[in-house]
C-alpha cells in the first residue's frame, strides 16, 4: 500500500493551457486574414504605379512613393467630394443620434400600448436590404423634389440607421436607474430637465457606439448616393472613386491612395471614441 502511494503520479497535460494556445492561434490567424486587405491597400497606395501592374508582386514595395496620393488629390472634384461627404454624413449622424436618443428614452422609460410590437418592428425593418427599396425611394424623392439634393441623401441615411441606433441606445437607457431621475425631480427638475442633466450625460457610451455605426454606414454607402446625386460636384467620396476607372483603364495606384484617404476619417473617429464605444456595446446588452 505504501509502495503504491509513493509511486510518482502520471503527469497529465494542461488542457486549459493547451486550449488557450489554440484559441490564441485562431485569434491571430483571424486577425491576419482580416487585416491583410487593409495592409495590401496601404502598400499598394505606396507602390510605384509600374510595380502595381507587374505580375511579380511582393509583400513590400521595392520603393516607396507618394505620387499616387498626389494624383488622387489632383483628381477633379476631390474637394467637392470631401465637402459633400462631410455635409451628408455629419448631418445624418447628428440627426439620427438626436432622434434615436429621444425615441430610445421614450421606449425605455414609458409604458404605452404597442411598445413591444414597435421594438420588434424596429428590428424587422433592418432586415430589408436598401436595394430592394431603391425604386420606391427614388420615386418618392422625385415627388418631393429631393433628387440631386443633399437633404434627400441625408434623409435616406438617417432613416436607414435610426432603427438600430434606437434599439442600441434603448438598451443603455434601461440600465440607468430611475432613482437618479427621481432624485433630480425632487430637487426641482422637470422630466426633461432630469433627462438632460442626469440621463443624457450617462448615455455617452451608448451614443458613441451608435454614432460610429451610423457614420460607417453613411460614409461607406455608394449606391443610393450614386442614384440620388446626379451632378459631379455633388458626388460623395465613394461615388467620386469611379473617376479613376476610365476607357483607358484603371489608375490603381491613385485609386488605392484615394481609398486610403477616404478610410482615414472613420478610423480617426473610431480611435477617439473607441473606449466609450466598447462600454456602450457591453452596457446595452446586460438588461432588457
Amino acid at each position: 500500500m505504501s509502495a503504491l502511494s509513493s509511486a510518482p503520479k502520471a503527469i497529465r497535460p494542461d488542457r486549459k493551457k493547451k486550449s488557450r494556445h489554440v484559441h490564441n492561434a485562431l485569434g491571430l490567424l483571424t486577425f491576419v486574414v482580416m487585416i491583410f486587405p487593409v495592409y495590401w491597400l496601404i502598400i499598394s497606395a505606396l507602390r510605384p504605379n509600374a510595380e502595381i501592374r507587374s505580375y511579380d508582386q511582393t509583400l513590400w514595395p521595392s520603393a516607396v512613393t507618394f505620387d499616387n496620393f498626389g494624383r488622387a488629390m489632383d483628381q477633379a472634384n476631390f474637394g467637392t467630394a470631401v465637402q459633400s461627404s462631410l455635409i451628408i454624413c455629419v448631418s445624418a449622424v447628428v440627426g439620427a443620434m438626436v432622434m434615436a436618443t429621444v425615441a430610445a428614452y421614450a421606449i425605455g422609460r414609458f409604458r404605452f400600448a404597442g411598445r413591444k410590437l414597435f421594438m420588434i418592428v424596429l428590428i424587422l425593418v433592418q432586415l430589408l436590404p436598401p436595394t430592394a427599396m431603391l425604386i420606391p425611394i427614388y420615386l418618392q424623392l422625385n415627388d418631393l423634389g429631393a433628387l440631386n439634393e443633399y437633404w434627400g441623401v441625408i434623409v435616406i441615411y438617417l432613416v436607414a440607421t435610426l432603427p438600430f441606433a434606437t434599439w442600441m441606445i434603448r438598451g443603455f437607457v434601461i440600465n440607468i436607474p430611475k432613482e437618479l431621475e427621481e432624485s433630480a425631480m425632487v430637487d426641482g427638475c422637470g422630466q426633461m430637465g432630469a433627462f438632460w442633466r442626469v440621463v443624457f450625460p450617462l448615455l455617452a457610451p451608448g451614443l458613441a457606439a451608435a454614432s460610429i455605426y451610423s457614420l460607417i454606414n453613411a460614409w461607406n454607402e455608394y449606391l443610393l448616393a450614386y442614384i440620388v446625386l446626379q451632378d459631379n460636384d455633388k458626388y460623395t467620396l465613394n461615388v467620386w472613386l469611379a473617376n479613376f476607372t476610365t476607357s483607358r483603364g484603371v489608375d490603381y495606384g491613385a485609386l488605392m491612395a484615394a481609398s486610403t484617404l477616404i478610410a482615414i476619417p472613420v478610423v480617426a473617429f473610431f480611435m477617439v471614441i473607441q473606449k466609450k464605444m466598447a462600454a456602450g456595446l457591453t452596457s446595452g446588452a446586460v438588461k432588457g
